[in-house]
């Protein structure tokens, strides 16, 4: 028998059939199938403002259920419509990343197939405009779902497409949109679409831009402002939160080169449950990716890393193997921290802090989610311990968790594999300098000091078998205590696992050398010409000039060459130390090996 009361405490006690105005039978059943009987507290305020046609600028708390807060007065507006024509666009749905678009889309489905002759359209990035193009004509599209690069290179392109009689639009993550520079594009779709229309504006922060973008894009909006609810434990009063009321937050402090050893421990603890590890750059989540799935106490637990330099179909396979399985690791950057809804997640792990703070709420927001109970835990190092007392002020506590003392030393198990594979060895240099320079361009500059990094200890923590030779470590001698060099090793020998790969390199060494070697002789034959004109143009005494060419005249000549040579690797190394350029173009220059 179905209980008539909910017990979901994310949840108000408003059916969705008691919704006023009354919601279609099919969109009942519709959300009956997918087991929503009673809204969210954002769903009960925002569904009843759209479908009597007024304008919304919504600030909800992520994981508060908007997206069935506009797809549900979408469709039901669109229901009211006769049949459209192929080409005639209705609705248009705009979110800022290609995971976010695409989960918008498969929920929608549901709903939008309950209307007749409607046909929705995803266009997001990562393969063919012209694909996309194909698809509209031959197709339709009446509802357009995607990102504003896309949307807007599309609307460009097709005067096909119908605009005129469009019913609604909506704008989700708006805050997002702004931070991620589609000002430009968002501005062009507006500018597209008839004034006379529905516009829903979705964001989990108000910020300026988003207030400015309200004003052009809303006629007289009402303002919907839904946060959660959560209980303190020190005390019995339900206090305005940004994070879900069921989770629990901690902050784990400890040395940089005891991180990696912590969060091994932590995912064997928890190697049942379904964890998102976040990491603030691509390099470090393609790294740690490698690194870990070669842990033998880790080999049990499915690791799926997923990063915005990936291409799209391995970033949708990732996310579908991910929401798949019942228990394994998501290994990511903030490509995965918005939006996305991914059911069963029991941990967020922050092993990087994010740059931005207001990605944190966007990262926990991942578990815990209408009203379901979850962890989520942030790693500090000692000098970053201000965080805490930082996001206390921002309304978000976090408990303190003491470090594992029974957590193995996994940094000679992580220097083994290096030793082994060229790959784990590059990967590691490559993820530990962009995770310093990022590290750099931290938002709270004044908590995480970047001069004050320990590089030594860090690169122990990434299990480095030496430590790189970066500009920021020279110039602002940053301090390598703590790091213990491999001795006894000659790093150029260090080969890839991966024959291929490995003959590749092999004969990239083998060109550098030749190259090298044709170099000097060009330099050879230069001189020798200089010599030779120099000769020509003394008096009688050639013979003795042809001597003196042979001794300090040809001296003076190299010698001046190498000084030529060294100002130019000086200007080389000039400007690596300005980050003009990369490791890899200064050791090229340098001669040295490609790692």
């Amino acid at each position: 028998m179905e209980s008539s009361a909910n017990t979901n405490k994310a949840l108000t006690d408003k059916r969705f059939s008691d919704l006023e105005p009354p919601l279609s039978d099919v969109i009942i059943e519709a959300l009956e199938q997918s087991d929503f009987k009673f809204c969210t507290p954002v769903q009960a305020a925002t569904i009843p403002l759209l479908c009597t046609f007024k304008d919304v600028a919504v600030d909800a708390a992520t994981g508060s259920g908007k997206t069935l807060a506009f797809l549900v007065p979408l469709v039901e507006l669109l229901r009211r419509l006769s049949s459209p024509k192929p080409h005639q666009v209705l609705g248009v749905i705009i979110s800022p990343t290609r995971e976010l678009s695409t989960q918008i889309y498969n929920v929608a489905q549901p709903f939008v197939s309950t209307l007749p002759n409607v046909n929705s359209v995803l266009l997001v990035g990562g393969r063919e405009v012209q694909a996309d193009v194909k698809i509209i004509e031959e197709e339709g599209g009446n509802v357009l779902i995607g990102t504003p690069g896309r949307l807007s290179d599309i609307m460009e392109r097709m005067d096909i497409l119908d605009f005129r009689n469009l019913e609604i639009l909506i704008l989700d993550e708006a805050d997002r949109l702004l931070e991620m520079g589609f000002q430009k594009q968002v501005n062009y779709i507006i500018s597209r679409l008839p004034k006379q229309r529905r516009t829903g504006l979705f964001s989990a922060t108000q910020t300026e831009g988003v207030q400015e973008l309200a004003k052009a894009g809303l006629r007289n909006p009402v303002r919907v402002a839904v946060q959660a609810q959560s209980k303190s434990e020190s005390s019995q009063e339900l206090t305005n939160s940004k994070i879900p009321s069921g989770l629990h937050l901690e902050y784990l402090e400890c040395e940089a080169d005891k991180k990696s050893s912590q969060l091994v421990d932590l995912l064997i603890e928890n190697a049942d449950k379904k964890l998102i590890v976040y990491f603030m750059t691509c390099a470090s989540v393609d790294y740690w990716g490698l690194v870990l799935s070669k842990i033998p106490a880790l080999e049990s637990i499915t690791l799926i890393p997923i990063h915005g330099d990936m291409k799209q179909n391995a970033r949708d396979k990732a996310l579908a193997s991910f929401t798949e399985v019942s228990s394994g690791v998501l290994l990511c950057t903030d490509v995965a921290a918005r939006g996305l809804d991914i059911p069963g997640i029991d941990y967020v792990v922050q092993y990087d802090p994010p740059q931005d703070p207001n990605m944190f709420n966007h990262r926990v927001g991942r578990t815990a989610r209408l009203g379901k109970q979850g962890r989520a835990i942030v790693f500090l190092l000692p000098k970053e311990d201000a965080y805490v007392e930082f996001m206390r002020l921002r309304g978000v506590s976090c408990q303190e968790r003491k470090c594992s003392e029974k957590a193995s030393d996994v940094i000679p198990i992580i220097r083994s594999l290096a030793i082994k594979d060229r790959a784990v060895l590059e990967k590691g240099l490559k993820a530990f300098v962009s995770f310093v320079r990022a590290y750099k361009e931290h938002h709270c500059s004044y908590i995480f000091r970047w001069k004050g990094l320990e590089i030594g200890k860090l690169a122990m923590g990434y299990g480095l078998l030496y430590l790189p030779s970066m500009s920021e470590v020279k110039q602002h001698r940053l301090s390598s205590e703590g790091f213990i060099p491999v001795e006894g090793i000659k790093f150029d020998d260090i080969k890839f696992k991966d024959k291929s790969r490995e003959r590749q390199r092999r004969q990239n060494v083998q060109a550098r050398k030749a190259k090298r070697e044709e170099e000097k002789r060009e330099k050879g034959k230069r001189s020798s010409k200089r010599a030779a004109t120099d000769a020509c143009g003394t008096s009688d005494s050639s013979k003795a000039a042809s001597r003196k060419l042979t001794g300090k005249q040809r001296q003076t000549i190299q010698t001046a060459e190498d000084e030529e040579e060294l100002a130019e690797d000086y200007r080389y190394w000039k400007k690596l130390k300005k980050g003009s350029i990369q490791e890899d173009e200064f050791a090229k220059r340098m001669g040295a090996d490609d790692f």
